[in-house]
């Protein structure tokens, strides 16, 4: 089978336009730092401060806004924040973890919104076609990393015309098996 790049999704904050009005300014308009892999995703190079219940850690925001703000961090960020995020889809918040997100002197409470976000493959249907799957498959993916190659389990198909093919993981999922920039994967159903 045909290997897949598979990327390191680093803790990140996606805004509500509502928000971005809030901590930045009226009609404020993110400043583009670099694109992703997925089609009109992007860094920016504002940064917030997130907040929880026993610490804080500063995060790059990606852009476009988002219809509700989110926070995706991985286990051990959870730990220092000191807040209980479920696993879940991008966008799934109802009932996850809350936090404070701080620009400057201006802050947000979000009641919930903090996720670690499920391993997933972002696959166009003619990936979905060609591998054999469809959306909200879920699928396991050996990578194929020196002296630690792992094999996930629990991984999500995502399928769209609107995505580019990529598997994404957290960064304590990357370090666990010390995923680099061109480490790959296999998927095994």
């Amino acid at each position: 089978m045909e290997k897949i790049i598979v990327e390191t999704s680093a803790r990140h904050v996606h805004l509500s336009r509502e928000h971005i009005d809030y901590l930045y300014g009226k009609d404020y308009q993110l400043t583009h730092k670099k694109d992703l892999s997925q089609p009109g995703q992007f860094a920016c190079e504002e940064k917030v401060i997130v907040t929880g219940p026993k610490g804080s850690l500063k995060m790059s925001i990606l852009g476009p806004a988002r219809k509700q703000s989110q926070v995706e961090v991985s286990a051990t960020d959870a730990r220092t924040l000191g807040v209980k995020p479920p696993i879940r889809e991008s966008g799934d918040l109802a009932g996850s973890a809350p936090c404070t997100i701080t620009v400057g002197d201006k802050s947000v409470e979000l009641t919930e919104g903090v996720i670690i976000a499920k391993r997933h493959i972002h696959m166009t249907p003619a990936d979905a076609a060609h591998y054999g799957v469809a959306d909200k498959d879920v699928v396991s993916v050996k990578l194929d990393t020196a002296d630690r190659a792992l094999t996930f389990g629990d991984v999500v198909v995502r399928v769209s015309d609107k995505f580019a093919l990529a598997m994404h993981i957290d960064t304590d999922e990357a370090n666990a098996c010390c995923a680099g920039p061109d480490t790959m994967g296999t998927i095994i159903k």
